[in-house]
């Protein structure tokens, strides 16, 4: 393209594509940074997004199918919606890591990442509301029973959806980039006013502290096993281009 610097001339500014208004060319270079930082925090709205869709609609359907009861309410739905809105947002404002190349959309990456996070999530999930309903004996079959079961299972894809952000905005470890303060805060508060929403039955039923520590724990454990099957599907696709180009080179 044709650059105009800082005080070219009238045709000069006419003829060129990009016309600079400070002096010097460092314009062109924080633009650059930006423009990288906008696509990372892009990608990992675009893989936090696919992978709790996986995630929601999978276990549902198959919550459904397996047991004959909807795992969580339609205000749960719209609880989960409303509490997801705030950290999302801030995705804006996250701290990235700033690639040296131009940044290009991997669509085969994203899908596989995302489809393999969202899949254990359905995995997690569904292995959580057996555990509830066969070790733990919640009675299901009662309608105060169902009522408890699914204030336990929306607390845990409240609190499950927004670590999952903080394992989607890396490709390395979790703590490998600080996240941004809005981003942290804003997940953080969210998580527990939907603790508290479930622990005090705020529009649900009541699931006590004891119910909201197991599944708090259980999703910690979880986050941490997703987070490093991440880096491992990560690391196959590296070497998977590092591979290509070494073919490529003969």
């Amino acid at each position: 393209v044709g650059i105009a610097v800082s005080g070219a001339t009238d045709a000069a500014r006419a003829a060129a594509d990009i016309a600079l208004l400070a002096s010097g060319i460092g314009v062109i270079k924080n633009a650059i940074v930006e423009a990288r930082k906008i696509f990372q925090r892009m990608y990992s709205y675009v893989l936090y997004r696919i992978t709790e869709t996986i995630r929601v609609l999978f276990f549902i359907t198959l919550s459904i199918l397996a047991y004959n009861f909807y795992p969580v309410t339609a205000v749960m739905i719209i609880l989960l919606a409303l509490l997801n809105d705030l950290p999302i947002i801030t995705i804006a404002y996250d701290n990235v890591k700033i690639n040296r190349w131009p940044e290009k959309w991997n669509i085969r990456e994203i899908l596989t990442v995302s489809t393999i996070i969202g899949t254990m999530g359905v995995v997690e999930t569904f292995l959580l509301l057996w555990l509830l309903i066969n070790y733990f004996k919640v009675p299901y079959t009662t309608a105060t029973g169902l009522a408890v079961l699914q204030s336990m299972i929306f607390l845990k894809l409240a609190v499950a959806g927004h670590l999952t952000i903080f394992v989607t905005r890396t490709r390395g470890p979790f703590w490998s980039i600080i996240p941004g303060k809005w981003l942290f805060w804003s997940a953080v508060g969210t998580k527990l006013l939907a603790t508290l929403i479930a622990v005090y039955g705020w529009g649900v039923s009541a699931i006590g502290w004891k119910y909201a520590a197991i599944i708090w724990v259980y999703c910690l454990v979880w986050f941490l096993i997703e987070d490093v099957t991440k880096r491992a599907a990560y690391k196959f696709f590296s070497w998977e281009v590092e591979h290509q180009h070494h073919k490529a080179a003969f």
